[in-house]
């Protein structure tokens, strides 16, 4: 047999069973790839209808959250508009005279020995005020010098020192007598009054000097800021208030209407101020913005000074030794106590009332005299009677009295003359202020 013949017989057999297993081989392979891709795009699409299910999840999560801190806001804005609207309340009442804190009764009777009496100037206290953290009290003179108490320590800490008249040239402080002091209610500004016809403003932090203002005929008698703002009122002996912007460092306007010299001022939160009229027996109340003004008489003597209880009521004493109690809504005094300080020699215009205080939207007020006491008042209801609570005696003119902001105690300028004058000279009196506490925590 010829074995070439065998071999190609088998030739097509093992060629085809080669092609067999080739096109097997390819048809596994592209089955194989046909099903990886499936399950591929199988998968593909689970894992993304997992991720929007996952997208669909975080979306109600978050409005979730969102409606909870806007409930959490909503619950929030409920109580802050309430706590918003007590307080617009308690403000409306504050300011339409409604609101008044019964702390008369609260206070005692202090000892001479609880009594703290500071000295440092050499001539008579004129004026004084209270920072609005009770912390220091500036005091002026008719030294010509402002000195800045720490009222804790009891220290001395600065002293603007001024100079004698006719020296405006060489000193930047006072040259002549500081008859009033004020301080803003931020305690940003300390504003003085002098005998030079001069207002100058001062910072009450390091007692740098920031400006004066000149406009005035006459020695400028009283200075007060607006409650909450930087207006300035001041008035003077040539019978004139001014009102000045102390933001703008600027003059604002003039207002004509007493008789004499005017011998106080005082303002509260409204565009308003008060003034005493002294020798003219008469209040006047000077509303800014309406361009008006209320007129009011009661005194038989001069009215020596004013203060503001509330936007409703005030106080005011004369040199005929007497207290009264007034309502804007009146014309005349609701009250009037004469011989407020006793009479001496049966002569009561001897003990006339040089000052006066009020707590503000309180029923206890003060009056100092020149019989060298403190007296203590408290205001009936409606302000229709006022009643003695107890007497503080301190040896001389009682030319400035301030309540301190929470009302824990009252601080007294005393001084041997009288602020304005030398009509008397008290020489068994030394020149100082009194700190008198008032014995209540409640207040």
């Amino acid at each position: 047999m010829n074995p070439n013949v065998n071999k190609k017989k088998d030739f097509p057999s093992k060629v085809n069973k080669a092609l067999d297993e080739e096109v097997e081989s390819e048809s596994d392979v592209d089955s194989n790839e046909f099903t990886e891709s499936r399950d591929k795009l199988y998968s593909s699409e689970d894992e993304e209808e997992t991720a929007q299910q996952k997208k669909l999840r975080l979306a109600k999560e978050y409005l979730s959250k969102l409606e909870e801190e806007e409930a959490q806001k909503k619950e929030e804005a409920d109580v802050l508009r309430d706590a918003v609207a007590s307080r617009l309340q308690h403000d409306i009442s504050e300011q339409a005279g409604k609101l008044t804190k019964k702390v008369a009764d609260l206070c005692i009777c202090p000892k001479v020995e609880d009594l703290r009496i500071f000295r440092g100037h050499k001539l008579p206290l004129t004026a004084l005020v209270i920072s609005p953290d009770d912390k220091y009290v500036f005091t002026a003179s008719k030294d010509c010098n402002i000195c800045k108490w720490n009222l804790e320590t009891g220290l001395k800490e600065k002293t603007i020192k001024g100079g004698r008249k006719g020296t405006e040239d060489e000193h930047i402080g006072h040259t002549d007598h500081i008859l009033c002091l004020a301080i803003s209610s931020d305690g940003k500004f300390l504003a003085a009054g002098d005998m030079n016809n001069m207002i100058k403003l001062w910072n009450p932090q390091d007692c740098s000097f920031i400006h004066k203002f000149k406009g005035h005929r006459g020695p400028v008698t009283g200075v007060s800021f607006r409650k909450g703002t930087h207006t300035l009122y001041s008035c003077s002996s040539d019978k004139v208030v001014k009102v000045w912007s102390v933001d703008d460092l600027a003059y604002v306007e003039t207002l004509f209407g007493h008789n004499s010299p005017i011998t106080g001022i005082d303002s509260l939160a409204r565009d308003r101020a008060i003034t005493s009229g002294g020798r003219d027996k008469s209040v006047h109340i000077w509303k800014i913005t309406e361009d008006s003004q209320l007129l009011f008489h009661g005194h038989d003597g001069s009215i020596e000074c004013v203060a503001l209880i509330s936007e409703s009521n005030f106080v005011t004493g004369a040199d005929d030794n007497s207290v009264s109690l007034w309502s804007v809504l009146k014309k005349k005094p609701l009250t009037t106590v004469k011989n407020a300080h006793g009479e001496r020699n049966g002569l009561g215009d001897e003990h006339w009332i040089a000052s006066v205080a009020a707590l503000q939207h309180t029923d206890l007020v003060a009056s100092g005299s020149k019989d060298g006491n403190v007296r203590l008042w408290k205001c009936g209801a409606e302000y229709r009677t006022l009643s003695p609570l107890f007497n503080v005696p301190v040896k001389g003119f009682v030319n400035c009295l301030k309540f301190s902001n929470k009302g824990d105690f009252l601080v007294a300028a005393v001084g041997q003359e009288h602020r304005m004058g030398r009509w008397w000279h008290l020489k068994d009196a030394k020149n100082g202020w009194v700190v008198i506490p008032l014995k209540s925590n409640s207040i």
